[in-house]
């Protein structure tokens, strides 16, 4: 499919998991996509096997909290693509696994920087570009824990929540430009992130086991599923489709 012939697309937190996969499901149905990430080595291994695939790809280093380097990343798109017509804001963090009260406010503040002020950086600074173009599409990615939150990440839940009232909010703001906005919810997946979250180097089988055991399909989510659901949002397939979110998350929610 070539869904996105022609189309421009930056993809945040893309050096690994989640990002990665949706990078890659873009450039697959022809969209040439800003590879955006942290951490450098990341984004430009996937640009660089983006490319290896007969794809399209520019790699850039960025920290979504800071608006400066958010505006890089956009200029970037620009300067490399000529335009921005997909936005996927992806990058996230999390807290370790803690009671709220045993947080700290250093952590809690961290936590907010890049999943709610990084989604804001990202609208904020695409929007006007899109509205010049004449639409687009921004797909967020939030969480489960969001509409069913587990303990032990209540701030990192707090955040994901804010996420889907941004995307509702903006959502009915540029509708008038031909501009959607919806989200993503998925469940918990072994990727580097989940393993951030944990303190761990992988998942141990306990771990793994009591994850499982609350997802009536019986499996953890895999990159795939989340990309399969974002180029869905982001496509022409859903041009009806504004200010929702998707869970994919295994029947959790149900």
């Amino acid at each position: 499919m070539t869904r996105f012939e022609g189309k421009s697309v930056v993809v945040t937190g893309a050096g690994s998991g989640f990002g990665e996969a949706t990078a890659k499901r873009f450039a697959s149905e022809g969209g040439r996509v800003v590879v955006a990430d942290i951490n450098a080595a990341g984004a430009e291994r996937v640009a660089a096997e983006i490319a290896g695939a007969g794809g399209t790809a520019q790699a850039v280093v960025v920290d979504v909290a800071d608006e400066k380097a958010v505006m890089g990343m956009v200029e970037c798109a620009v300067d490399a693509f000529g335009a921005l017509d997909v936005l996927v804001n992806n990058a996230g963090y999390s807290h370790l696994n803690k009671l709220l009260w045993k947080i700290s406010v250093e952590d809690f503040d961290a936590v907010y920087a890049v999943n709610v002020r990084g989604v804001f950086l990202g609208c904020k600074h695409t929007i006007p570009l899109m509205i010049e173009r004449g639409g687009g599409a921004i797909v967020n990615i939030a969480s489960i824990g969001a509409v069913a939150p587990r303990p032990g990440v209540t701030p990192y839940n707090a955040t994901k929540g804010a996420v889907l009232t941004l995307t509702k909010g903006l959502s009915l703001e540029v509708a008038r430009h031909n501009i959607r906005v919806n989200a993503v919810n998925p469940v918990a997946a072994d990727t580097d992130f989940m393993k951030g979250a944990t303190g761990r180097d992988e998942l141990s089988d306990e771990m793994r086991a009591n994850l499982v055991s609350t997802i009536p399909r019986g499996r953890l989510a895999e990159p795939a599923d989340v990309a399969a659901a974002v180029t869905f949002l982001a496509s022409a397939d859903a041009d009806f489709i504004t200010g929702t979110a998707i869970n994919v998350d295994g029947g959790r929610s149900v």
